[in-house]
């Protein structure tokens, strides 16, 4: 057995702390520079959006698979394939002559990603004893939290006085300070056990998760009756059905199903994906809301929100060291509570709101979900036994993708809607003033149905409880 009680904790959380923060700022990065991109290679806004659409989808389709290669790979192995993925990656999209390179890079880069999520949450589980988890997943929780917040800020910057190349270019030095602090300090955490890959296993994963996140986000851009949406997402509904079959049957699973046997792990995994079909898609509609009603810049909006992020930052360490000492309860639900309360204030948004009110209210919701994101997944993991860790990891950062795809489809579409049936009414649809009201009347509806799903949040949320985490291995049997 490894003995992680005499490894150096702090180098490894360095390297893990900033292979995520490039991974995570990655995520937010490209948003303001769309427009730009589209200009210098010359494509429709719809091929341009591949390049955060294929990010989210292979990410979606390789973190499922995470666990089983985490058992076939050292730590190491893993760490600085994934952190070499992420920088050739980086290195193609910085020097991309076309928009099929581009796209390519970014493939690259989101396979290191996707390897990277699943693996630093399960070499914290495994280096931490229980008593001391909270305080280092609320360090990764600033990382996670705090990169993508400054994204769009960062890019507006670039955008507005460099090539949109040096997005990429700022990156490469914090990849490579990684990798040569992985090189220096990881150590292997997990045992290599190798076991018998199910190559049918893969494929329906693969068919599962990826039609589903595809066919989500392309409901949300293109509407539920395409021929395209249905099909995507019947195929995956299907070969995610079979695919749970199959891993209940096969001895070796490629993810673990069992971890669900544990009740505040399947509590957990059903309040995370409900809360964060609300958390991603609140940070695709302010946006909109900003620039769509309020007509702000593209950078302007990103300052908006930097508040929040940086506010959800600070917060994160600080419920996790809550955790340690008082459990999970005394940050959840208030949590909960102040993360619908803040949705229901967005209901409330229109053309007259000012800055400061979108300010203190997104920084209200950040807070809120700082109380709940972390504290939450540590409850559910500590239950676990050691073995199931990569697979508990990995069971919660898929469910993480899905959410953010069903819940940005399901927030546009009842925005879209609610435009369209305020513009039928409307005496001149076609003037710009009312259009812009009627972008805020369906963000508002969108935004009622975040306040339901937050409510739903809260109701699970009263059943969390500690749980205790098995001594022994031998207490799976």
């Amino acid at each position: 057995m490894i003995d992680v009680n005499s490894m150096k904790r702090g180098p490894i959380m360095v390297a893990l702390i900033v292979g995520m923060f490039v991974a995570a700022l990655n995520e937010t990065l490209m948003g303001n520079a769309l427009p730009e991109l589209m200009k210098s290679f010359g494509v429709s806004a719809t091929t341009i959006q591949w390049l955060s659409a294929a990010y989210l989808l292979i990410v979606g389709v390789l973190v499922p698979v995470t666990a089983v290669l985490q058992q076939w790979f050292t730590t190491r192995q893993m760490f600085l394939s994934a952190m070499s993925l992420f920088f050739v990656g980086t290195v193609v999209s910085a020097v991309s002559p076309g928009f099929g390179v581009l796209l390519a890079g970014r493939i690259i880069q989101a396979i290191g990603t996707g390897m990277m999520l699943p693996l630093t949450m399960n070499v914290i589980m495994t280096i931490y004893p229980p008593e001391k988890r909270g305080g280092a997943m609320g360090m990764l929780g600033l990382v996670v939290m705090f990169a993508p917040a400054i994204g769009p800020t960062i890019s507006g910057l670039i955008v507005d006085g460099l090539s949109w190349r040096w997005l990429f270019y700022l990156v490469l030095p914090l990849a490579l300070l990684s990798m040569i602090v992985g090189i220096a300090f990881m150590k292997n955490v997990s045992e290599v056990t190798k076991p018998r890959v199910d190559l049918l296993s893969i494929i329906l994963s693969t068919i599962g998760f990826g039609g589903i996140v595809y066919g989500f986000s392309k409901a949300g851009e293109l509407g539920w009756s395409v021929p395209e949406v249905i099909w995507t997402i019947a195929a995956g509904g299907v070969a995610l059905a079979l695919f749970v079959w199959r891993q209940l049957l096969l001895k070796e699973p490629i993810m673990d199903l069992r971890a669900f046997r544990y009740p505040m792990f399947a509590l957990v995994a059903v309040l995370l994906f409900v809360l964060l079909m609300t958390f991603f898609s609140s940070a695709i509609m302010l946006p909109m809301f900003m620039q769509g009603v309020l007509m702000m810049t593209a950078f302007k909006s990103g300052l908006i929100l930097l508040p929040g992020g940086v506010v959800n930052g600070v917060m994160a360490p600080i419920s996790g060291k809550l955790f340690d000492k008082f459990g999970p309860r005394v940050l959840v639900i208030p949590g909960l509570v102040i993360a619908a309360a803040s949705l229901w204030l967005f209901t409330r948004f229109d053309e007259a709101t000012t800055t400061g009110f979108l300010v203190a209210v997104h920084i209200a919701l950040m807070i809120g979900v700082a109380l709940v994101m972390m504290p939450a997944q540590t409850a559910g993991l500590n239950q676990l036994p050691r073995h199931l860790h990569p697979h508990g990891t990995a069971i919660l950062n898929t469910l993480q993708q899905v959410s953010g795809a069903i819940g940005t489809a399901l927030y546009i579409s009842m925005m879209s809607g609610g435009q369209k049936r305020y513009l039928s009414e409307a005496s001149d649809p076609q003037s710009p003033a009312e259009i812009a009201k009627g972008l805020a009347v369906g963000i508002n509806n969108a935004f009622w149905i975040g306040v339901f799903i937050a409510l739903i949040a809260l109701v699970l949320g009263l059943f969390l409880r500690k749980g205790k985490s098995p001594a022994l291995e031998q207490t799976e049997g």
